[in-house]
């Protein structure tokens, strides 16, 4: 199951540095087309840059929840180590009253 995470964790991260460059790319081709709106004054060239500049902020939004995501998947990564490591800390429910009963420091209270 951890190694499935761990798997899971790296396409999530390849995914997120792809979404950065999309980002990116989409706002430089933004300024391109609001630049070329203002030179020519073509206000359907300031639309689609808006419309692009949209899109940008959209994937930012994308971007920052898949930052969560991950973030969450490598703590539930790391829970599942601690859970196959601390198998032996565990008590069962049937071994509680012995345990609290041979406990020295309940005892003694």
């Amino acid at each position: 199951m951890s190694e499935m995470l761990i798997l899971v964790n790296a396409y999530l991260r390849k995914a997120m540095v792809l979404i950065l460059f999309l980002v990116i790319g989409l706002v430089a081709w933004a300024l391109h087309l609001m630049q070329q709106a203002v030179e020519s004054h073509e206000f359907s060239l300031m639309l689609a840059g808006f419309l692009v500049s949209s899109a940008a902020a959209a994937l930012v939004g994308v971007y920052f929840l898949m930052g969560h995501y991950v973030g969450y998947m490598s703590d539930m990564t790391q829970r599942s180590y601690i859970s196959e490591d601390m198998s032996g800390w565990t008590v069962s429910v049937e071994d509680y009253p012995s345990w609290i009963e041979s406990s020295p420091r309940i005892a003694q209270n």
